[in-house]
């Protein structure tokens, strides 16, 4: 088997790259669904819960809205938080290895030369080859090879948090309008139907962006979907009844 020339090898580290790079997007389109996914049972599940006890137009809509908002901004400030502690770790590893790279050339070069051997170059083309790397931008070669982060390229918490508003908003607006706009006696049928249409939609997209299987990720979609609203439509109705 020929081995691969150091080119080639750096051409393999700067595919990796840009092939964490589709991930790390493919990850944030599979939030965006899920998020979607979020809104539309949260929100499905509080307006059904209020249509049980109450078809009152002004009530629903109240309720529905004060779901959305405090979903999509609970949603907002999680994601916020999280990708800001995702941020901080992958600014001071990279700090850290712009130190290690300062003060120890040589040692972070051996270093790596032997994730590229670990990735089965031999070792005169990963020496080639971490040589050019080295050459070329040190601290992106080791971001990439050894802490799996593109310096240029890092999460962005304001971008996390307006995608998880945006999309739970998105995925709430459904249920809310569709409680809300049909005449009384169409309302809860209305949004069933519309809820579990969503879901289908979301159940499946992101059974794709996962390379899963569709039908099945569909069916549990809609039937945890169902039962949401079944449950709080029961709680609502009950609570209906007693006159609460």
């Amino acid at each position: 088997m020929t081995e691969p020339t150091h080119d080639e090898a750096y051409g393999e580290a700067r595919d990796e790259a840009h092939g964490g790079t589709l991930g790390s997007r493919l990850n944030w389109l599979r939030a965006a669904v899920l998020g979607a996914n979020d809104g539309i049972v949260s929100t499905a599940g509080l307006v059904v819960g209020v249509a049980g006890a109450t078809d009152d137009r002004s009530a629903l809509f109240t309720a529905g809205l004060a779901g959305l908002l405090a979903g999509s901004m609970s949603m907002a400030a999680g994601e916020y938080v999280s990708v800001s502690t995702q941020r901080d770790s992958e600014l001071a590893a990279l700090a850290t290895e712009r130190r290690e790279l300062r003060d120890y050339p040589e040692a972070e070069l051996e270093e790596l030369t032997d994730l590229l051997e670990q990735r089965g170059l031999s070792r005169q083309v990963a020496r080639e080859a971490a040589e050019q790397l080295t050459e070329r931008d040190a601290l992106k070669a080791h971001a990439s090879v050894e802490l799996g982060i593109d310096p240029d390229d890092l999460t962005n918490p304001w971008h996390a948090a307006w995608a998880s508003f945006l999309a739970f908003t998105v995925g709430a607006l459904l249920p809310l309008l569709a409680i809300v706009l049909p005449p009384a006696a169409w309302r809860l049928g209305v949004t069933v139907v519309s809820v579990l249409a969503a879901l289908a939609l979301t159940g499946w997209s992101s059974a794709r962006l996962g390379a899963a299987n569709p039908p099945r990720a569909v069916l549990r979609n809609m039937a945890g979907g169902a039962l949401a609203m079944a449950v709080t439509y029961a709680a609502g109705a009950l609570l209906g009844a007693a006159g609460v």
